[in-house]
């Protein structure tokens, strides 16, 4: 393409957003990976679902700056950090990996306004969205392991009840009604 439609601060902004994308793809997969080693197979395969969708992500944003007419540059990542001492310190440390890239995602906003780049504020606004669905993901994973494994003896029947009331209906039928 030989026309570009996005600033040279905003190429390199979205740029250093792919590399994110893919640090937090390999983050993941690190996190599935060590949650197999210790017997989490739900962990594991919902870490490596989101490894996954974090790549997609990336995928995303190249496309985006290719069609503005910009140029994708594929950077090294960091190696990830080291394993997680327990469950809850893998959730912590995922919960604040997003918040992090929430705040990286709002930069990107905030110079898109600053630029009046309404193109990219609007493409921008897709991942507004999937951050704010991912910190609430990741809070949740944290509140149902809290209910899970606080002291009170009542919990894992909470824990039990919580789950059930995920797939309930919403309408009971009455003898009426049959």
């Amino acid at each position: 393409m030989s026309y570009k439609r996005i600033s040279d601060e905003m190429e390199n902004l979205l740029n250093k957003q792919v590399t994110k994308e893919a640090e937090a793809a390999q983050v993941f997969l690190a996190y599935g990976s060590w949650a197999d080693t210790m017997s989490f197979g739900g962990v594991a395969e919902f870490f490596y679902k989101h490894a996954t969708e974090e790549r997609d992500h990336m995928k995303k944003i190249i496309s985006y700056i290719n069609t503005r007419g910009g140029k994708t540059k594929i950077e090294a990542i960091s190696a990830p950090p080291a394993n997680p001492k327990n469950l809850k310190d893998c959730l912590e440390k995922a919960l604040e990996h997003e918040i992090q890239n929430s705040k990286a995602i709002d930069r990107i906003v905030d110079l898109a306004l600053e630029e009046k780049d309404w193109a990219t504020f609007n493409f921008a606004q897709w991942f507004v969205e999937e951050q704010i669905e991912e910190e609430a993901l990741i809070n949740d994973l944290i509140d149902k392991y809290n209910l899970a494994t606080e002291a009170d003896e009542n919990n894992a029947n909470l824990y039990d009840l919580d789950k059930d009331l995920k797939s309930a209906p919403q309408h009971i039928s009455t003898p009426r009604e049959h």
